[in-house]
């Protein structure tokens, strides 16, 4: 069997992706699994190292490399920031996959800064410095690029954008179990609130298309967009980055999103940056955990 090949896998809040690529990041086979969060996180990983063999197995390849990324800062003995998966903060994620695939280098990180270095490499971010790339998704984190490296910060949380206040009134923030930012503009949250004004369950996608028609929606998504876009003029701000690219699942409804930040960048960044969609879409934290095993 082929030795030559990375095995990214991208675990996620609502599902898993994972992908055999070759060294210039084309993904030549890919899997999705759901999640299934409500059921915790052993049984996330199980399934996961058992559909990878699999996939192995259909494409007749070895690993080379692992590349594995998480939401949440991934250490060697425990997850921080990962609330969304019970159990999620206590999995040694790099010890049982490495009993899975012993002598197979393996790396794991963050799933947005992982996805900032795919974009780097390979993307949109290509020769931009600084650079920043937004995930907009399940959870909301940006990523920062100096020179093509990612800006961890001292604890590993650099651009933890989740946990930024709304107002003054937020005065404990994380302290307090709360992640302003994320639980009004991410798309659990989006979703959750969108489900209870209209009576019936609906994804922070639905909620972008309805928002074309119904009122109410158009509410909820103007307000959340002029949320956000207020925290990334911030972060321009403060970082005078060269681009930022836009990725996770919410940009899918790129045709409201990249507008309304773009609006706001305009006018309120004194040298607004460039504002592209990043290249991968939904891959991008998938080709990140690639671009994590072949050394960022």
């Amino acid at each position: 069997m082929s030795d030559d090949r990375i095995l990214g896998i991208d675990f996620g809040g609502t599902k898993v992706a994972l992908g055999l690529a070759d060294r210039d990041g084309t993904l030549l086979a890919t899997r999705r699994l759901d999640t299934d969060a409500h059921a915790g996180a052993e049984q996330v990983v199980v399934r996961t190292l058992a559909a990878a063999r699999a996939l192995l197995a259909d494409e007749g390849a070895a690993p080379g490399r692992i590349g594995v990324v998480s939401p949440g800062i991934v250490l060697p003995d425990r997850i921080l920031l990962a609330p969304n998966v019970p159990g999620w903060e206590q999995l040694h994620l790099a010890e049982l996959v490495a009993a899975e695939f012993p002598a197979v280098p393996i790396s794991v990180g963050t799933d947005a800064k992982a996805a900032a270095l795919a974009e780097w490499r390979w993307g949109t971010l290509a020769g931009a410095d600084p650079a920043v790339f937004l995930s907009l998704g399940t959870g909301i984190a940006a990523a920062v690029l100096v020179g093509g490296r990612v800006l961890t910060g001292a604890n590993g949380a650099a651009g933890e954008i989740g946990y930024n206040l709304l107002s003054p009134q937020d005065t404990e923030g994380f302290a307090s179990g709360a992640a302003p930012l994320e639980e009004a503009v991410g798309g659990r949250g989006l979703g959750g609130r969108a489900s209870e004004l209209l009576g019936r369950p609906v994804t922070a996608g639905e909620l972008f298309a309805l928002a074309k028609e119904n009122v109410e929606a158009k509410e909820l998504v103007t307000a959340a967009l002029d949320e956000l876009s207020m925290h990334v003029a911030n972060l321009a701000i403060a970082l005078d980055p060269q681009r930022i690219a836009v990725g996770g699942g919410l940009v899918r409804s790129a045709d409201v999103l990249l507008p309304a930040l773009a609006d706001r960048l305009a006018h309120a960044v004194p040298f607004p940056p460039q504002l592209v969609a990043a290249r991968f879409d939904q891959d991008a934290a998938l080709l990140g955990a690639v671009a994590l095993a072949l050394g960022g």
